[in-house]
């Protein structure tokens, strides 16, 4: 009854989005389909288009899972609003993701919130180091 659908985004379809956008996007993705399908390069790619297409909120009662997964994500890439640069921005993000999993098994989300918070922490020294310093100063 329905074609063939997968939970996520398979990389067997990868080529069938060659033709979906401009020409970066089409060399991008002629150069996935050369790799492996754990390279971190076609995890990358597959993760970008879970998220385009929404894979995580697809069941087989859906419209999408009646389509299968060839033409949702067809559909999911041609369809997205930003420029080729923004998509393959998305792409290099999740190779970010993929890569950090892969080297050091943290999340790169985990690693920015780390991030962040010693920044913080970081300026909120740096406050109360300039105010210790106004205050000894204006008491001399």
């Amino acid at each position: 009854m329905y074609p063939e659908s997968e939970i996520l985004f398979p990389p067997r379809c990868i080529p069938l989005l060659m033709e979906t956008r401009g020409k970066a996007w089409k060399a991008l993705v002629r150069r996935v389909i050369g790799l492996p399908e754990d390279h971190p390069d076609t995890l990358a790619l597959s993760l970008t288009v879970i998220r385009l297409a929404g894979c995580l909120t697809c069941d087989m009662d859906s419209y999408r899972a009646s389509l299968g997964c060839a033409a949702c994500s067809q559909r999911a890439v041609a369809g997205f609003k930003g420029t080729d640069e923004q998509l393959i921005r998305r792409f290099e993000e999740a190779r970010e993701e993929i890569e950090a999993y892969l080297n050091r098994g943290t999340p790169l989300s985990a690693k920015r919130k780390t991030a962040a918070r010693k920044a913080q922490a970081s300026k909120a020294t740096a406050s109360s180091r300039s105010s210790k310093s106004s205050r000894t100063s204006r008491g001399r």
